[in-house]
């Protein structure tokens, strides 16, 4: 190859400034499961094409805008280990909703306090300013209806995940399976 070739593409690779942009992928996994894939990306062609292989490699179908998107609520999502915390249940329910936190629930584990996204943000400071440590703390597309699936059906919905983050342009992946 010669040099000046190779010159110019390393030219060319240092001096681009690629755009990349948020895409939000909409679609079906096996058994009616609905997925949302967000992904950042600087080639929006290669990317629908690999997330719409993925899908139908998992007997799924990627979908329009709009298609699974009216059955996922934007949340603040923050849950905080019940051992990482020597603070009691009652006490931080209440900190939490003073706090402005729309809900909390308490499980077997963990601690689940969850927020408008605009709130997310003062909830989660007056949650660190007492002490917390979070096992998780961001904003996502929870569901507000879940799909449980045999064991084949699960066997599918988790290649179909696996396969999806194994691309290199994908952010995040929301469904509404109930595992």
């Amino acid at each position: 190859m010669p040099n000046d070739t190779i010159n110019n593409a390393i030219k060319k690779a240092s001096t681009s400034n690629e755009n990349y942009e948020e895409i939000t992928y909409e679609g079906y996994g096996p058994n009616g499961v609905a997925v949302i894939v967000q992904a950042s990306t600087d080639n929006k062609n290669r990317t629908a094409a690999d997330v719409r292989h993925v899908f139908d490699k998992a007997g799924g179908n990627l979908g329009t805008t709009g298609c699974v998107s009216y059955m996922f609520n934007k949340k603040g999502v923050i849950v905080i280990e019940k051992e990482s915390t020597s603070m009691s249940e009652d006490d931080l329910m209440m900190l939490a909703l003073e706090a402005g936190a729309e809900d909390f629930s308490s499980e077997e584990e963990i601690y689940e306090i969850t927020t408008d996204p605009s709130d997310f943000t003062v909830v989660r400071e007056k949650l660190e300013e007492a002490g917390l440590e979070f096992l998780e703390a961001e904003v996502q597309m929870v569901p507000t209806t879940t799909v449980k699936l045999d064991e084949k059906g699960t066997e599918k919905m988790e290649r179909l995940i696996e396969n999806l983050e194994d691309l290199d342009d994908v952010s995040n992946i929301y469904h509404n399976w109930e595992e």
